[in-house]
Order: C-alpha cells, then structure tokens, then sequence
C-alpha cells in the first residue's frame, strides 16, 4: 500500500476532527455536539451530495455502466445479507443475526460522503450516478434481513408491524428520501441555479462535514467502551467481513466500471453497515434484536475502520487490478 497515501488519509482534518472525538470520550470530557445540531448536519450532508451527484448525472450520458452499476448495487444489498446471517448464527439469535446481517448489507452515507471527500482529495474523479447505487441499497437489505428473521423463527417470528409499514419505512425513511429527492432537484437544476446556491452545497461542506465528524467520534468512543465487553466474534466480524466485502467488490466492479473513484465507492458501499436506517427499521419491526450489538459493530468499529484504513487500502487493490 502507498504510505504517502495513507498518511494523507490520516492527517485529513475531517479525519483528525474523529479521533479528537474519539479521545474527548476517553479523557471524560463534557465536548458534545448538541442533537439537533447533529441532526441538521446530517441531513445537509445528505442533501449536499446528493444535489451535487444530481447535477454530475444530469451531465452524464446513461449507458450500460450505469445500469450494470445499479443492479450490482441491488445485487449486494441481497447478497450480503444473506452470506452475513449463516455466519452471524453460530453467535447471535435469529433476530440478532438479521438485525446485524441487514446493517452490513446497507450502506452507510456518512462513509460514503467521506470517501467522496477522500477522492476530491486525491483529485480523482467519480460520477453522479453511484449517489443513486447509494439510495438504491438501502431498502433491500432492510427487507431481506427482516425476510430471513421471519422465514428461520416460523410462524412466531413474524412481527406484529404489518411488513406493508416496514417496507414503506424502508423505501421511504428520511436518508433515503432526502438522498433521492435532493439527486432529483440537482438533476433538474439547470447549471446557473446550482451555481446561485454553491457556496451552500459545496463550499462550506468540508466545514459541516468536520464537525460531524467530530460529533460521530464522540458518539463512537461511548460505544466502544460497551462493545468490548460483547465478545470476540463481534469484533471479528466488524472487521473482517467489511474487509471481504469492501476487496472483491473492489476487483468485481473493474468487469463494468472503467473509472477508479466509481470503483473505490462502490469498495466503500460494500464495506460499510448501516447505524441509521437499519437501527431505525429494526426498531420497529424486530424489538427483540439488541441495538447495544449492530449499532456498535456499525458505528464504533467498522466507521472508523472504513475511513481510516479501509479507504487506502481499497483504493490500493483497484489501482494495481487496472
């Protein structure tokens, strides 16, 4: 791997602003980042990128890379779920094991938005349309976690929330809403309207991005002092299943995808866990799986993994399978 592509990586401020995060928790500072602050910077985050890719594909023309692109993506919010849940039941329960197989077959937007302020970093260019994989990815694996829970626990696992309620929570909760709405209107902004609100959308994002990524280093060292304590096989599998994932999505998408950062994205796609859509999902449905396992897993150890290490590494394995 190239060092000097890794210490950029790890000097990033974004980066930086985490791990001070991170140590705030382990020295017992009282440094927080008020909720609704964090929940606004979310979802200008979210809207941000996602106007941003709007206009990137608005400017693209549709061919058979970005539909081979959108399948794939539908493809491993399946696909993950479903090797992830056989593994995850030597452990966990079957609701525990759904839970946290849906999560890694989510996405994570927050890794995502990183990776896109990685590649701006290194200068290398990506497309609008893998902010369409992202949303695209969500729904799936929520459903499909939820599909194995009920079909491995019979008649007493289904849940008492009509799946009608589920599936729309899935398809139509606030990322992904936000996501695919904000990729619409940045489509059908011509280029003098988004240039009027681009000191909004782009100037100021590395700024709001920083921040928030102080706030998720903060909530990330909370929990991992209350993971450790759940074990070996959790800790493992937040690690080395991201690893799996992120390096054969890393050399699979080179049979269709010719340019490296739409290649590095998807890596991160399929690397990442969800700690907001899915939580939620399975909040609703499946109460008796344990937030204090697939939250912890998603946020504490494989976040930080993912945009320290992962990224780099990634980006390494596609560069030398060109």
């Amino acid at each position: 791997m190239d060092l000097h592509l890794l210490i950029d990586n790890l000097t990033n401020p974004a980066l930086l602003f985490f791990f001070l995060g991170v140590i705030a928790v382990q020295l017992k500072s009282d440094l927080h980042i008020p909720e609704n602050s964090s929940k606004f910077i979310s979802l200008y985050l979210l809207l941000a990128i996602g106007f941003k890719g709007g206009q990137e594909l608005a400017h693209s023309e549709f061919d058979m890379e970005i539909l081979w692109s959108l399948l794939f993506g539908i493809f491993l919010a399946v696909a993950v779920p479903v090797y992830g849940y056989f593994i995850l039941r030597r452990k966990f329960s079957i609701e525990n094991a759904g839970a946290i197989a849906a999560a890694y077959g989510s996405v994570s937007a927050v890794t995502f938005v990183t990776a896109i302020s990685f590649l701006e970093i290194e200068q290398i260019a990506f497309s609008g349309h893998m902010v369409a994989v992202m949303a695209l990815m969500e729904a799936p694996s929520i459903m499909v976690g939820l599909l194995l829970i009920m079909l491995f626990k019979g008649g007493n696992g289904k849940s008492e929330i009509p799946m009608k309620t589920v599936i729309q929570h899935a398809l139509f909760n606030g990322s992904v809403l936000l996501i695919l709405g904000s990729l619409a209107i940045g489509f059908l902004a011509s280029e003098a309207q988004a240039e009027g609100i681009k000191p909004f959308t782009t100037d100021i994002f590395k700024g709001f991005l920083a921040v928030f990524l102080l706030d998720m280093g903060i909530t990330s060292g909370k929990k991992l002092n209350e993971f450790i304590k759940k074990g070996r096989f959790a800790l493992t599998f937040a690690i080395i299943i991201p690893i799996i994932n992120g390096v054969i999505v890393a050399v699979a998408s080179g049979l269709f995808i010719s340019e490296v950062g739409n290649r590095l994205l998807f890596a991160i796609l399929g690397a990442s866990a969800s700690y907001i859509a899915v939580p939620a999902a399975m909040k609703i449905a499946v109460p008796k799986a344990s937030p204090s396992l697939y939250i912890p897993m998603a946020l504490a150890i494989t976040f930080p993994f993912n945009i320290t290490l992962g990224m780099p590494l990634y980006l390494f394995i596609i560069q030398n399978t060109l």
